[in-house]
């Protein structure tokens, strides 16, 4: 994609699928980005609650602020270089608390605890026969369906050269690794220690249902109070990291993705960066507003993160390396992933599903402090990936199907309403006409009116895919309207 000169992620949906398909996809990433900028500002309120006593609301909308102010004023710049210091911050604060949390008298030693039963149940598990696929479906749902997302991809996209962005994707990899490990540490250390000997109180975190805010609570009670104020800004500086890059991304899709490729093609780069900042502090104050008014937050990530993987995914995969699919499998592909994943139910909104995959259990949870009973039904069937799946296959055959039904007569062609088979092949056959030679070049093509501005043209030179009459666009020659 970098060789190839796109700028988002959404540029080559809309260069092969046109520009109505580059907005439904526009949709789902869209909201993958603002739900997870409002989860993690979300997090970052439950975290200060516990360290410090600061109103919530106050430091998320402080914290907020500074992250929408910086991106506003330096856009990807401000946001690249300020991600240096906060990813220190990151690897520093975490570090620094690891050896006070480790040497605390209540923490047992993690080697031992990991098997053996001590203050709590061992803390290194493993995975029950009955959900293997479960975790199987999980594992491909955080492997795939972490590609398609603006936010790695206006990073590698504003790399120097292709190579550079190879290389730039594989360092963070094999850094992700690294900065994993204080989280793991944290992890084991919280369960293996005693917690009636803290000031936490006689109940483990798992059992009060607080397991998710061990890092706060381990900061917070195995630490002393100054190497907690350091976790502390560790926790500060990778929310404001993560929500200033989401909400970059999600603007940058809009201004250029839909306010400009699909409404005002003629719009000066100056009038796109204004589109920008205003997108950015409408996203970044939509985002904070979740945060501190939706409860159900994180499930409302779940299952966008879920869509991001069950639509998106099969979708460039295919724009990118499979020839010969059109708008209308696109279209078949975004609908069979959408109802196959909904269909499934989400838990965490309390969305019941109206599809029982095979293996489907009903599960009784018992809240440990208030003894509510809650049921809900857990699909074991790897669900998400055979969505994800089937998506594909729906992109691919559709397209092939109406290719075949389009250019062997069985339909007509004024039925071609999206203009994805028909369109095309009239061009390439005007395109034969004028040629003189055996292979056809984009440049022998009868002219027709431009998709873009001249300022644009450039990057959405594509000759792999112009020049192939297989993967051409409809919308790229197209334009007389």
């Amino acid at each position: 994609m970098r060789s190839r000169g796109y700028v988002t992620m959404l540029d080559p949906f809309q260069q092969l699928y046109g520009k109505r398909m580059g907005g439904l996809l526009f949709i789902p990433a869209l909201m993958g980005e603002i739900f997870w900028s409002a989860a993690i500002l979300s997090a970052l309120g439950a975290t200060l609650s516990v360290i410090v006593d600061i109103n919530i609301n106050m430091s998320v909308v402080i914290s907020a602020l500074i992250a929408i102010f910086y991106t506003l004023v330096g856009g990807l710049y401000s946001v690249a270089y300020t991600d240096v210091v906060q990813l220190f911050c990151i690897f520093l604060g975490l570090w620094i608390s690891v050896p006070f949390a480790l040497s605390n008298p209540a923490v047992s030693d993690i080697s031992v605890s990991a098997k053996q039963a001590i203050y709590q149940s061992p803390w290194l598990g493993k995975i029950e026969n009955k959900d293997k696929w479960l975790w199987a479906d999980n594992f491909c749902l955080l492997m795939l369906g972490g590609i398609p997302w603006q936010v790695y991809f206006q990073r590698v996209l504003s790399a120097s050269s292709a190579t550079y962005a190879q290389v730039l994707s594989f360092l963070a990899a094999f850094g992700c690794l690294v900065m994993a490990v204080p989280s793991v540490l944290i992890g084991a250390i919280g369960a293996s220690t005693a917690w009636n000997q803290t000031s936490y109180g006689s109940l483990a975190p798992k059992d009060r249902d607080e397991s998710d805010m061990i890092l706060p609570i381990v900061l917070q009670h195995l630490c002393p109070p100054y190497i907690s104020f350091f976790g502390l800004g560790a926790v500060s500086a990778a929310v404001m990291s993560s929500a200033d890059s989401s909400i970059l991304s999600a603007s940058s899709m809009f201004a250029r993705n839909i306010y400009q490729l699909a409404f005002r093609q003629s719009a000066s780069d100056r009038e796109i960066v204004w589109v920008m900042r205003i997108t950015i502090f409408i996203f970044g104050a939509l985002a904070t507003s979740m945060a501190l008014l939706t409860g159900s937050v994180y499930g409302l990530w779940y299952l966008s993160s879920d869509l991001v993987y069950v639509i998106i995914f099969p979708q460039l995969i295919s724009v990118l390396f499979v020839k010969g699919t059109n708008t209308y499998g696109s279209v078949a592909g975004y609908i069979f992933g959408l109802l196959l994943r909904i269909g499934g139910g989400e838990p965490y909104l309390k969305l019941p599903p109206f599809i029982y995959y095979p293996g489907w259990v009903t599960v009784e949870k018992i809240h440990p402090l208030t003894g509510d009973v809650e049921y809900f039904v857990q699909q074991r069937f790897p669900f998400k990936s055979v969505s994800m799946v089937a998506s594909f296959l729906a992109n691919v055959s559709f397209s092939y199907m109406t290719k075949y039904l389009f250019e062997s007569g069985i339909l007509s062609h004024k039925y071609d309403f999206l203009g994805a088979v028909v369109s095309k092949r009239e061009i390439m056959d005007k395109a034969t006409l004028v040629s003189n030679h055996d292979n056809i070049i984009l440049s022998e093509i009868a002219p027709v009116n431009p998709a873009l501005g001249a300022s644009l043209a450039g990057t959405f030179t594509n000759t792999e895919v112009l020049g192939d009459d297989e993967a051409s666009s409809p919308e790229a020659f197209n334009n007389e309207d």
